[in-house]
This record gives C-alpha cells, sequence and structure tokens, in this order.
C-alpha cells in the first residue's frame, strides 16, 4: 500500500481483515480497502467499501468526503449531496465540503442542460485494456498516437498499482471510407521493457514528446519526459529532457504551438500541498526563447490552474489555450476536462468543458485538430478502463420562421415584404406565402431585425440574436403590423392625477411610438388624447387637448418633426370601441361595443365598471398622410 501498488494491497488488506478480531482495526482495514479501490480507480466498489467503514464507525471523516467522491463518480449525485453535508458538519472549515454540494447541483445544470458537443465511443481502438491519452501524428489527422496497456505491449510485467501490464504508446491509421486500422506498437525506439505512454507531437509532426516510467525490483524509480526525432516516418535520437533527478515523477509533456513552451506534470517540491501536506501533481513548465537554446528551469504554472488537488494531461490547442484534468476544480466527477485561456492582462480564465465531454468519471487526455472543434479524449465513463473517445461541435445552425399578421384582426397578410438585417452587414428579403409565414437562415453570433411592410399598413419589425448561443436553435416570431386606416392605442401612457404631466413609466411606450415613426418616415400623425366620462366635459376636453399637446412634445423633442404631429383633444366625446385585444383580455366586454356613459351603467360589478373607464382612458394615433417628404 505504501509503495503504491494498491491492487496488489487489497487481497492482502482483505486477508488481515480475516485474521484480525479488534473492532476497530476492522474498521481501519475496510477503509484502506476503499482506499485501494479509489486509487485504482474502482468507484463502485470503493463507495462500497467506504460504506461499509462508516456502517463500522470508522472514526475518520474523510471516509464520508471520500465517499461522496466515488458516489459522485458513480453519477449518484443526490446521495453524494448527503455525504458532503455530513462530511461539513464534522470538518466545517474544510472547503470540500461545500464544494462537493456544488458540484453536484452543477453537473446536474450541465446533464440537463449539455453543450453541442457530440461524444462517440472509438470501438474500433479501444481493448480491453486501458486505451488513453490519443494525440494527433500528422497533419491530416489521419494518424493518431494512444497510449494502450492491451496484450500487444513490450513490457510484459504487470503494474502493481493497475494489475494490468505496462503502458506502450500505440499507433492506428484511418483509411478512406473512414474507419481505424488495428492498433499496432511503435518501434522499440520508443516502446521498452518500460511504462511508455502520454505523448505530444509539435505542430509540424517532426518531434515526438513522451513519459517513460522505469521500475527496478519492483521499485518505480520515477518518470522522465522523453524527446524523440522524426527521420524517414521512424523515430530517432530518443534521448531525457533531463527535466529533474530520475526518482522524481516528471510526465504527460504538452509543447505549444511556438515549440518554445513545454508543460508537464509533476510533484516535485514547490508543487501545491494537498490537504494531507503532501505535493499534488501539478502542471509545470519549462521554456526556451528560440528551438536552439536549452530548455530553462522548471516552473510552477500556479494559481487558478493548480489546484491542492490533481492536475494532469495538460493539451496546448493551437490558438494558445491550455487544457488539462483536475479533481481539484469544481467538476462533475473525478477529473474533469478544463479550458485555461490567458486574457489580455496575462490571468488565465478557466472554464469547464460540461457534459458530453464531461462525465462523472475521469476524462482526461484531450487532443484537438487545430481548425474544427473535433478531436478525441480518454475517459473511464463506460467501466474502469480507459476508454478512448471521439467528439466534435458540429457547426452551429439557427432558423426563423415568422408569419405577418394584421394587428388589428389577428389575420395573417398574404405578400408582405420582410426584410432580414443582420450585424454582419447582410440583408436578405422575400415574401409572405398563403398563410402569412417566411423563413430565414440565421448565422451565429449575428443580431437581427426583421422588417415587414405590407400597402395600407405601417411597418413593423422584431428582433432576434444568435450571439452566446451554444446550441442550434430554431427560432419562431410574430410581426404585427397596424393598418393606417384605424386608430392605433399607443398602450402604458400615464399622466398624473388632472394633470398633463406624463409620468416616468409611460417614456418606454413612447419611445416605441418614437421607433414606429422612424421606421415610417412618410407618415404624419394626429395623437389624440381622450378621458373617461366623469368629471367637467369642458375641463375633460381641455385636460385632453394638454395631454396630447405633452406627448407630440416628447416628440418632438426625440427629434420628431414637429410638421408631422398635430395634438388634438377629444375628452370624453368618443368612447372606446372594444376590439379584439379588449375582448381577449376582458371577456365581459364584447368585441364591438362601445363603452359609453349609459353602456357603463349597466354594468353592475364596480372593479368592471372601472375597467370600462380605465379603457376610455386612453392616447392613440391615427396616420393622416403617407406622402410626408
Amino acid at each position: 500500500y505504501n509503495a503504491g501498488e494498491y491492487y496488489k494491497a487489497i487481497d492482502l488488506f482483505k486477508e488481515a481483515y480475516e485474521r484480525i478480531t479488534d473492532k476497530k482495526e476492522k474498521s481501519r482495514i475496510i477503509f484502506h480497502v476503499a482506499e485501494c479501490y479509489r486509487r485504482t480507480n474502482s468507484p463502485r466498489r470503493a463507495a462500497l467499501w467506504y460504506s461499509k467503514a462508516i456502517n463500522k464507525d470508522y472514526d475518520d471523516p474523510l471516509a464520508h468526503l471520500y465517499y461522496a467522491d466515488m458516489l459522485k463518480m458513480n453519477g449518484e449525485y443526490e446521495e453524494a449531496k448527503v455525504q458532503y453535508n455530513a462530511y461539513k458538519e464534522l470538518v466545517p472549515a474544510d472547503e470540500r465540503g461545500a464544494d462537493g454540494v456544488k458540484s453536484c447541483d452543477l453537473a446536474l445544470e450541465w446533464i440537463e442542460y449539455p453543450s453541442g458537443y457530440t461524444v462517440t465511443e472509438q470501438r474500433f481502438i479501444n481493448s480491453r485494456q486501458n486505451d488513453f491519452s490519443p494525440t494527433f501524428a500528422r497533419e491530416d489527422y489521419r494518424v493518431l498516437y494512444f497510449t494502450s496497456s492491451r496484450e500487444e505491449t513490450i513490457g510484459k510485467k504487470e503494474h502493481g498499482a493497475t494489475g494490468q501490464s505496462f503502458s506502450d504508446i500505440f499507433t492506428t491509421t484511418m483509411d478512406r471510407k473512414g474507419k481505424w486500422s488495428s492498433p499496432v506498437p511503435l518501434s522499440e525506439e520508443i516502446n521498452t521493457e518500460f511504462e511508455e505512454g502520454a505523448a505530444a507531437i509539435n505542430s509540424s509532426f517532426s518531434t515526438l514528446y513522451f513519459t517513460r516510467c522505469q521500475v527496478s525490483n519492483n521499485k518505480t524509480l520515477g518518470c522522465a519526459i522523453y524527446e524523440a526525432v522524426r527521420k524517414n516516418d521512424e523515430w530517432t535520437r530518443v534521448k531525457s529532457l533531463n527535466i529533474a533527478d530520475d526518482s522524481v515523477l516528471i510526465a504527460h509533456p504538452a509543447i505549444s504551438n511556438d515549440e518554445l513552451t513545454l508543460y508537464f506534470v509533476s510533484d516535485m517540491e514547490g508543487s501545491i500541498p494537498g490537504p494531507d501536506g503532501k505535493s499534488s501533481s501539478d502542471i509545470w513548465k519549462i521554456t526556451r526563447s528560440s528551438m536552439s537554446d536549452d530548455w530553462g528551469e522548471p516552473v510552477n504554472v500556479g494559481e487558478p490552474i493548480n489546484t491542492a488537488g490533481t492536475e494532469a494531461f495538460p493539451y496546448c490547442h493551437a490558438d494558445g489555450s491550455l487544457y488539462f484534468s483536475s479533481n481539484g476544480h469544481i467538476g462533475m466527477g473525478g477529473l474533469d476536462i478544463f479550458r485555461a485561456s490567458q486574457g489580455a492582462d496575462g490571468q488565465w480564465q478557466i472554464e469547464n468543458m460540461k457534459h458530453p465531454v464531461n462525465s462523472s468519471s475521469d476524462d482526461f487526455g484531450i487532443c484537438f485538430e487545430s481548425n474544427r472543434e473535433a478531436g478525441f479524449f480518454s475517459s473511464t465513463r463506460k467501466g474502469r478502463t480507459d476508454d478512448i473517445y471521439a467528439f466534435l461541435l458540429p457547426p452551429l445552425k439557427f432558423n426563423i420562421t415568422g408569419i405577418v399578421k394584421d394587428e388589428k384582426t389577428d389575420q395573417p397578410l398574404v405578400g408582405a415584404n420582410v426584410k432580414s438585417i443582420g450585424s454582419d452587414g447582410l440583408t436578405l428579403e422575400t415574401n409572405t406565402t398563403d398563410d402569412g409565414s417566411f423563413k430565414f437562415m440565421l448565422k451565429p453570433g449575428t443580431d437581427y431585425v426583421f422588417l415587414a411592410k405590407q400597402e395600407g399598413y405601417l411597418q413593423g419589425k422584431e428582433r432576434e440574436t444568435t450571439k452566446n448561443l451554444e446550441q442550434s436553435s430554431d427560432f419562431t416570431t410574430t410581426i404585427y403590423l397596424a393598418p393606417i386606416d384605424k386608430p392605433i392605442t399607443v398602450e402604458n401612457i400615464f399622466f398624473d392625477f388632472a394633470s398633463a404631466d406624463l409620468r416616468p413609466e409611460s417614456m418606454v411606450a413612447l419611445d416605441k411610438l418614437v421607433e414606429t415613426l422612424n421606421d415610417n418616415p412618410n407618415i404624419t400623425i394626429e395623437l389624440s388624447s381622450h378621458t373617461d366620462a366623469r368629471g367637467n366635459d369642458e375641463f375633460n376636453l381641455d385636460l385632453s387637448q394638454q395631454r396630447a399637446q405633452s406627448v407630440v412634445n416628447y416628440l418632438i423633442s426625440k427629434q420628431i418633426a414637429a410638421d408631422r404631429l398635430v395634438a388634438k383633444g377629444y375628452g370624453e366625446t368618443q368612447p372606446k370601441v372594444v376590439d379584439r385585444r379588449d375582448h381577449e383580455a376582458y371577456p365581459f366586454l364584447n368585441e364591438g361595443q362601445i363603452i359609453t356613459e349609459d353602456f357603463i351603467g349597466t354594468i353592475e360589478d364596480e372593479d368592471l365598471q372601472e375597467v370600462a373607464h380605465f379603457l376610455n382612458r386612453r392616447t392613440e394615433f391615427k396616420v393622416l398622410r403617407t406622402d410626408y417628404e
């Protein structure tokens, strides 16, 4: 166990459990069996044994924390939250309890609202053993290197930590039909009796970097990063980069596009300590000023990329962003894949790749094609072993289907002209069909205005945007056109009591009227104000004239020409005629009903009487001319 050979330790612990009678010692052994399963990435068995340890009154609060972690890796998020909360009560100062609850809630949200990526298991590549850490080995992306512990490996010894053979680097090639060939190991220049894996290749596909871990007398001596140079399709001149002593973990290389920065993983001195005080594995880097210079001293990339947890499997994207896996950042379970990008201030911004790239299990070792959101990664989501998956972000597709209708009758308008005006400068045009409908294809990351017009109607418009959308969508919209031969009510115009002073909440509606006038620059209008029948007739007439003038003055202040506007107060002389929308809002009023004072007198309910008075108090406009220049 102390040597890291957890796979072998499991049976030894179970044998010891049968021989020991002390209850406290038995519970400690149960906990260590759970630890072995956790460290060999067997979350279901680990969860079972942590549960046993808790039931046997094992007194270390970590049993609750690790039990929660395993439940989360099994996708049992609600059960995991119970254990995280139990740990939080036992150790309130440790943020891992609260962060665990938060991670479960986010995981459930990401599963419900997944990103647009599609993920496909690569069954022609995967074996019954571990297959992981893919990387492209040719510029056409039809050759893939990956790490595997399958039977064809050169090193036949059993790894004490995994129970599988030592891993090697394998290659597979895609044929013209898109099928991958049977994987074969790289030459013995690269693969040896020891462990090789986690390869990275530079942007010109001429230099290979990989990890080699040597073992002597069943004792791991450490891992180092090696470099090889391509010559006539063979890898030659294999040498260690000698980043640190042989006994130190130096693994998982990732080379930047300009080849001046090499990222790697290490738990060497200077790594962020874990909760147990021991160094965790962090992402480090070495740099050089030019290709001919030697590599500099290792530097820990620090926070916010590194945490007290495990960071591993870095990958340098061609766009300059750094991908890596971590269980220290809030994620869905186990290792999650994260994207780190540097802002103008040089600060790293960290983003979880979310579901379905990430899952409740370990997800790691990602690689990308340089010119599109496609590539491969590894995951344990289908069971105990690591498998390789392909991912693709299909091009976003957006469509909008709309209908143009008469604002008064709600009937579709046939043959109406509709323009789609995009913020990218592209304008398209169509006419509505027999059912008044229209349709446009939209581009990602674009704002749109849809303008509709028809003879005898004011021009209308609606807006839509595809900016910041991560999934393809189909939009629907309705554009209402107001007929110019009928008065149009301007909703939500409010005045102080018995006053012509506009209230602030009226400005939104008036600004829409300004927009309508700007959209229809050829019209002149009469702006009319109406009161209810209560009060003095002469006072109401004078008040309505002042209110109409207040609206006109506001429109003029918004750069609407004064000779396009006529203010007219009608007082109580023109009661409201109930239209379709009024009837839908207030069913006790029949369409076509004139809301006279006598009619209001027939309404018994005082609240409904007040509604009728409210409808009579209105601001309207009607088109006077359509040839203004």
